[in-house]
């Protein structure tokens, strides 16, 4: 009678850890900036309000200046959904991983690159490094997989998923393998960028986080 109830037990308790395993925790909520911290260029007079916005439930980055929203907190290990679409043309922007402290308009992260044409290309900014490439200019890039491309029109909305684990980054563009690396910190802010034209972001959330 003990063994079934023990044996009963740890099913129980191995079924909780595989649902929290999977656990999701929005970043955004849809209303307001909350738990967001906003970086603008220092030479800018714009207002981080007049760059970083939420109109209809959804985040709108205008692009100009120079600069990006990041998450109040950092985070370890986890898998990073974020979906993204071009408000009239398809410029730039992107998503930033292992954002270190001092912000700064190119902080010490790893850059999944959403231009358009390019996005899932690993951008090194501020200093970063991983294992895969030379750190020769300002901004080393380790290229996509697919250069064929798998991004949808201006106005459509596009799928990132992006996923940390230790110091490797994974990433995802609307469902395909598109790039990854290691040697990253461990650890760090995630943030979305202001660089281009306008940009709008909805369901950001983390699953698996650690």
């Amino acid at each position: 009678m003990n063994i079934r109830f023990l044996f009963a037990a740890l099913v129980a308790a191995l079924a909780l850890v595989s649902c929290g395993s999977g656990a999701r925790t929005e970043l955004f909520n849809g209303r307001d900036l909350t738990g967001w911290v906003c970086v603008t260029d220092g030479e800018s007079d714009a207002p981080a309000e007049g760059v970083f916005s939420v109109l209809d439930g959804n985040i709108r980055i205008t692009g100009t200046p120079f600069g990006y929203m990041r998450t109040a907190r950092q985070y370890g290990d986890y898998r990073l959904h974020v979906e993204w679409r071009w408000i009239g043309d398809a410029t730039n922007s992107g998503i930033f991983q292992r954002v270190q402290e001092g912000d700064k308009v190119w902080p010490d992260a790893i850059e999944c690159q959403l231009m358009a044409g390019r996005a899932g290309d690993l951008v090194m900014l501020g200093g970063a490094r991983i294992a895969e490439v030379e750190p020769v200019g300002k901004f080393p890039i380790k290229a996509r997989y697919d250069d064929a491309g798998c991004e949808k029109a201006a106005g459509e909305w596009n799928e990132a998923e992006i996923v940390c684990q230790g110091d490797r980054i994974t990433v995802y563009i609307n469902g395909v393998l598109q790039n990854e690396c290691t040697g990253a910190n461990p650890a760090g802010y995630i943030a979305l960028q202001s660089e281009g034209g306008t940009v709008e972001f909805r369901n950001v959330y983390l699953a698996g986080v650690e």
